[in-house]
């Protein structure tokens, strides 16, 4: 036993000093956006496969805006002109792009075609907003981004709040996975001037960057992650704005979010395998965004090898427990003691994050009283199934997208 825990702590201390050292590190960022003469020439686009159910409230949202849209610039993505979408989209004016190249699945191609169609018709944007069919826009969305825009940011991504966190208890603890992203982490990187991490849409590129694409060339199964990890490699200065609020539609079943956070992980890990190494290469003191490479080039792994450390100390009490209880040594009651004592500790501290980012938080985000109640409690349970996920999506052979129908809203 000894041995074991020797072995644990050795893997939490690793760990808690990595990333002690590299987030003193990466604090020392100066990479700061040049500002640009650009106008305020807007394109969305919007991936929408079969959202006929949800597609009018975005449509509806963007119209509404305080800052006016053009809706001759909306473009919706479908992959077929018998999807109800396509009269929605007339009703509002907005541009209907249906696809052909069907055999690519993945959102990454279809923000791909769509952008070739449209610099083939030798239209230029100074900046293509990319939306989840999904997501429903505050109204000063567009507003509070110009600021933004304006101070020269190449990538600028909004404040994802949740649609129906109200529903479903699982979709309020969905909800605060990219709490912890946005509010806890990419705050912080951003007034550190590093580079965020892009989770799902509701963000902006800038046009020059499309340009030089020539369509969008990220693939993966999370290509959000995959920018992120080009912004960083390539010292793209990135931003969180929080007062540019969007409205994102969490799965209501744990089985959709089981099926959704193996497709993510399955994801990270592949982009990972494409930047990490060239990351490391690229370190430099001496780089104004040597912070943000840090930070990518390790990304999570100190964290991954504290939970390696804590899941090790908890192999090492079930096993003495279990050896001891067979071999009638009355040990085994203490260690079953200790077994408790440990999963309610982690569970307590669990409690205690997720009470953390519910303060963060405070009224911004959209869960009610007795949601966060409830998800004060969820929550950890919610995170402790992140390792069963994990290791689905890292020993399975093929991990495809799986859609999660929007729209069937369902109480608990």
């Amino acid at each position: 036993m000894i041995v074991l825990r020797t072995i644990s702590l050795t893997f939490i201390f690793i760990g808690i000093i990595t990333s002690v050292i590299i987030n003193i590190l990466a604090k020392k960022n100066k990479n700061k956006p040049i500002k640009r003469k650009n106008s305020h020439n807007f394109c969305v686009l919007i991936p929408a496969r079969y959202e006929s159910k949800v597609i009018g409230e975005l449509l509806k949202s963007i119209k509404n805006q305080t800052y006016k849209i053009d809706m001759k610039d909306v473009y919706v993505v479908v992959e077929s002109s018998k999807d109800e979408s396509v009269s929605i989209c007339k009703k509002y004016n907005a541009n209907v792009f249906i696809r052909k190249k069907l055999n690519l699945k993945r959102k990454g191609y279809a923000l791909d075609e769509v952008i070739k169609y449209i610099l083939s018709c030798n239209k230029k944007y100074d900046a293509y907003f990319i939306f989840d069919a999904d997501n429903v826009l505050d109204k000063n969305y567009f507003k509070n981004m110009i600021p933004v825009f304006d101070k020269g940011y190449d990538l600028a991504s909004g404040y994802r709040n949740c649609k129906n966190g109200n529903e479903s208890v699982v979709a309020a603890a969905s909800a605060l996975t990219f709490s912890l992203v946005n509010t806890v982490f990419n705050d912080k990187k951003s007034n550190e001037t590093r580079n965020i991490t892009f989770s799902g849409t509701g963000f902006f590129i800038r046009g020059y960057l499309i340009e030089k694409w020539k369509g969008y060339p990220f693939y993966t199964l999370t290509e959000d992650y995959e920018l992120s990890l080009y912004a960083t490699f390539n010292n793209l200065t990135t931003y969180y704005n929080k007062n540019s609020v969007f409205y994102d539609e969490q799965p209501l079943k744990f089985k959709d979010t089981v099926n959704q956070r193996i497709r993510w992980i399955r994801g990270f890990f592949d982009v990972r395998r494409l930047y990490a190494k060239k990351m490391f290469k690229e370190i430099d003191f001496n780089n104004p965004n040597n912070g943000s490479k840090l930070d990518g080039a390790f990304g999570i792994t100190p964290y991954i090898f504290m939970v390696i450390g804590l899941i090790l100390w908890l192999l090492s009490l079930i096993f003495f427990t279990l050896y001891n209880f067979l071999n009638k040594d009355a040990k085994w009651i203490n260690n079953f003691y200790e077994l408790i004592i440990f999963l309610v500790v982690i569970y307590f501290l669990l409690i205690v994050i997720t009470f953390v980012m519910l303060i963060l938080e405070g009224k911004k985000i959209d869960l009610n009283i007795k949601t966060r109640i409830k998800v004060l409690f969820y929550n950890p349970i919610f995170m402790i199934t992140y390792l069963f996920c994990a290791i689905k999506a890292l020993t399975s052979k093929e991990v495809s997208w799986i859609k999660v129908e929007h729209g069937k809203v369902k109480k608990n």
